[in-house]
């Protein structure tokens, strides 16, 4: 089969406009999509309004263009600066901010793109920050608002401040100090068509040359309240020791005294029973008596001298023992 130049000719044809018309319906298509919104651009200025509907839309081929922004919240982290607080106590601050952009045309007249926000961005809020932090004294940046004295926490040693008033309530705070630059940085980025939606201080520490000496004199400070708790419970411990012998003084003091009535009793007791026993036969009393004495006072040497007729004679003159010998 043979086909004519003519007909080659025209197939040629054919497919250059088709070509032609699939690259002006591609350059005339775009699309957006539910996180986006869109500026058509003709010859780099701006025209209509801004497309925020998601889905396909066209524009003319070749002289229009389409700037598309992010409509979602985007986040900001600023440069750590170094700024003195109102005490002049050179600290580190470290910011971050949540941002988006709520009128895309001013932005692109503004700053342009994401890249040139942020760049401002760091300009205002950087600005904000230290101005705001170089007013107000540390305490005031470092405590909440809700903040309560507790004095186990010896704050002022750590603050490096001998003039702060540790029970007074914080007039401003962190909280209410974020607030105030968010206001205040807000009012600014608004003529750029972006919406600040929160800033936040995510650290704040001392300088390096100043971070040492502080933690020394924490150290020093914490190891001056654990001496101090140690003194108290030393001498809490000897409270208890001497309140303990004391009790076991009573103790015994009161088990004594409690003895000697049981024991005083007891001799009452066995008194009255031997003068219950020996008064039913008051000879054999005076003969038990006399043993008792024989007992005690006559050893292997004991020499007695007493009158023949006496009555402690009366029962030895009766014994007959090879070791007692009676003249």
């Amino acid at each position: 089969m043979t086909v004519s130049t003519s007909t080659l000719k025209k197939l040629a044809g054919t497919a250059v406009i088709l070509v032609a018309v699939a690259i002006t319906v591609f350059s005339s298509a775009y699309r957006i999509n539910e996180a986006q919104q869109g500026i058509i651009l003709q010859f780099g200025e701006p025209i209509g309004d801004v497309i925020s509907e998601a889905g396909l839309h066209w524009k003319r081929p070749f002289i229009q263009e389409v700037r598309k922004f992010d409509k979602r919240m985007q986040a900001w982290d600023g440069d750590v600066n170094q700024i003195p607080t109102l005490g002049r106590e050179f600290i580190i601050v470290d910011t971050t901010a949540r941002w988006r952009i709520v009128d895309p045309l001013l932005f692109l007249k503004s700053v342009r793109d994401e890249a040139g926000a942020k760049s401002r961005l760091n300009d205002i809020i950087d600005s904000v920050v230290r101005d705001k932090v170089s007013g107000t004294d540390l305490e005031e940046i470092v405590r909440s608002r809700d903040w309560k004295y507790d004095p186990s926490d010896q704050l002022e040693e750590e603050l490096d401040r001998t003039d702060i008033d540790l029970e007074a309530a914080p007039t401003k705070g962190r909280e209410e100090l974020t607030r105030e630059i968010l206001t205040e940085a807000s009012a600014v980025v608004v003529d750029y068509g972006i919406e600040l939606i929160d800033v936040r201080i995510k650290r704040l520490n001392y300088i390096d040359d100043v971070r040492v000496s502080v933690e020394q004199r924490m150290i020093s400070e914490r190891e001056r309240i654990a001496e101090r708790f140690r003194s108290e419970g030393q001498g809490r411990s000897a409270e208890i020791d001497g309140q303990t012998d004391r009790e076991v003084r009573e103790i015994i003091s009161r088990a004594e005294r409690e003895a000697e009535e049981i024991r005083g009793r007891a001799d009452a007791e066995a008194t009255q029973i031997y003068g219950q026993a020996f008064g039913a036969d008051p000879e054999f009393y005076g003969f038990f008596k006399t043993l008792e004495s024989y007992r005690k006072s006559i050893t292997g040497n004991t020499t007695i001298m007493t009158r023949a007729d006496s009555d402690f004679f009366r029962y030895l003159d009766t014994v007959d023992h090879p070791d007692i010998n009676i003249d």
